[in-house]
């Protein structure tokens, strides 16, 4: 019986009440049971928060999980609230609201969601008694629902003056969003990797010739971590705060099924040659551009557009950001409870491969680690199996009755009708893929980011394939999130199945300046692993050369 046939075995009854659709951009493959009770309520709270902050006519969105796929439905604001979110809505672009919350994040938020970061990563579990652990487990978890409504709190300050942009540029210039949206380069350097941490190791490390050895010895790659951290220098203090910063962060996707950097050490010392590789600088030209695409828009709105683009650019990063300072480290802690506590019931015989405990829910990990019940081994490995072998393409992308039309913008205020294209813009080009046919060896996305590049296709379908990236690879894959910026500087370009113009994987590849098209829907099936393609990110083509 292959996949699709098993899931089509499976009742996929809505969640709740109203309309529903598949998220496969963020989730391309089943989740854990653990997941799948931590993330809908976390959810839920950051979503409603951003929607009253801005006074939007939605009440956020619900999430809901259907034999471990990820559903979501758009929730209209109370009646009884309507007049007071149409007053707020007229303050979102007169006092540019953003602005307080991007202060917000970078004087408080992030700081502090940092600091919860390292104090949580400071203990280690595998020293705790078993009600110690059992206790950090829930710690952990605590830490990750905050962590998840935090990421959500800020998405609509980082996306509404992003499709602000959009709605107007694209209406005095007539250009596409994928031209558009080349101009956000450079305005997120997280996107890119960046870090103060990350800036100091490549420095550190171009001006010490034993670090420099070490980092090109052929040793296994844990050795070489391990040694470099160790140097008694400052070479050695920098490594040891960049890997502080991001080896606990998911390498890629949010469920604690994903590996850690840490835990692909390969790739870490791979991606830091690359770093330190003055070679690999490029300019991005994004000035010229930003001059190029002014000079199509009319005189009378130049002011404005400089005023739009500049708002755009400022918050951009937010985009990513938010996700990496938050619940991607978060989910990376709790992942590493979790294995602690799996390792120590491998080694009672409880449970047979320590990977299998992420397939537990939290109250079921405490009761496996105090003895006191919980899933047998068996169970356990079942519901691994479950998850590892069903695919997002095999369920159904709606549930429930047809979605109602959005409204009519033309019947709204000014400010909101405004206030609520930007954010429709926005989630279009975030969860929107291409709907033009494929040709016989061309396959039709969306343009990412820009360029032509060909080379060998890496069909990757999770993290633990991520050992099997060369540099120069084509990477082809369902999605990506922005954790996955620490592996970027591999590839040649970037090929996906699921997500728009400003999915992770089309920020990411926009701000390494590698050619990426997005949104095929169906690439990874297409695509022969090895197969040589060229990506054309300026015409969002791939065309399989052979």
């Amino acid at each position: 019986m292959t996949t699709a046939d098993t899931s089509a075995a499976l009742r996929f009854d809505p969640p709740g009440p109203g309309s529903w659709s598949q998220d496969p951009v963020h989730f391309p493959r089943a989740v854990t049971r653990y997941w799948t009770e931590i993330h809908p309520a976390a959810f839920k709270r950051g979503t409603n928060d951003f929607a009253r902050f801005y006074g939007m006519l939605i009440d956020g969105l619900e999430s809901g999980y259907v034999n471990g796929f990820a559903y979501n439905s758009i929730k209209p604001a109370p009646d009884a609230e309507i007049p007071q979110r149409f007053q707020r809505a007229e303050e979102a672009f007169a006092k540019k609201i953003w602005r307080e919350q991007l202060h917000d994040w970078d004087t408080t938020v992030k700081p502090a969601g940092i600091a919860a970061h390292r104090a949580i990563q400071a203990i280690d579990p595998d020293a705790l008694s078993d009600q110690e652990l059992a206790d950090y487990l829930t710690r952990c978890r605590d830490h990750h629902a905050a962590m998840i409504t935090q990421h959500m709190r800020f998405t609509a300050s980082a996306v509404v003056p992003v499709g602000d942009f959009l709605a107007h540029a694209g209406a005095w210039t007539g250009l596409p969003p994928a031209e558009l949206l080349g101009l956000m380069r450079g305005a997120s350097a997280v996107s890119a990797g960046g870090s103060d941490e990350r800036a100091r190791l490549i420095a550190a490390i171009s001006a010490d010739p034993a670090a420099q050895e070490l980092l090109e010895s052929q040793d296994e790659p844990e050795r070489v971590l391990n040694a470099l951290r160790s140097l008694p220098s400052e070479a050695g203090t920098a490594v040891a705060g960049y890997l502080d910063l991001i080896g606990h962060r998911l390498l890629d996707g949010f469920d604690i099924c994903e590996p850690t950097a840490l835990e692909m050490p390969d790739a870490l010392i791979r991606s830091i040659r690359i770093a330190v590789d003055p070679s690999n600088q490029e300019p991005s030209h994004v000035e010229d551009r930003i001059a190029d695409v002014r000079a199509k828009v009319p005189a009378e709105h130049q002011t404005e557009f400089d005023e739009i683009l500049g708002e755009a650019r400022l918050m951009y990063r937010l985009r990513d950001e938010r996700g990496v300072y938050s619940d991607i480290w978060a989910s990376g802690l709790m992942r590493r409870a979790a294995l602690a506590a799996g390792r120590r019931l491998a080694t009672r015989g409880r449970i047979g491969n320590p990977v299998h405990i992420v397939d537990a829910g939290i109250d079921e990990m405490r009761a496996m680690v105090l003895g006191s019940g919980g899933p047998s081994a068996e169970e356990l490995a079942k519901r691994a199996d479950y998850r590892l072998t069903h695919s997002a393409k095999d369920v159904p992308p709606f549930l429930g009755p047809p979605a109602p039309p959005p409204p009519d913008l033309s019947q709204l205020p000014p400010p909101v009708a405004r206030l609520m294209g930007a954010t429709f813009i926005a989630l279009g080009q975030l969860f929107g893929s291409s709907e033009e046919q494929h040709e016989e060896n061309v396959l039709h996305g969306l343009a990412a980011s820009q360029g032509v590049y060909e080379g060998p296709a890496r069909l990757i379908s999770g993290p633990s394939q991520f050992g099997r990236i060369m540099k120069g690879d084509i990477l082809v894959t369902e999605s990506t999130t922005e954790a996955f910026n620490i592996l970027l500087p591999l590839l040649g370009a970037i090929v996906t199945d699921n997500g728009g113009l400003l999915s992770h994987s089309a920020i990411v590849a926009r701000e390494f300046g590698i050619p990426g098209v997005v949104g095929t829907r169906d690439a990874t099936e297409l695509i022969a692993d090895g197969a040589r393609i060229r990506v054309d990110g300026t015409a969002g083509e791939v065309t399989v050369l052979g």
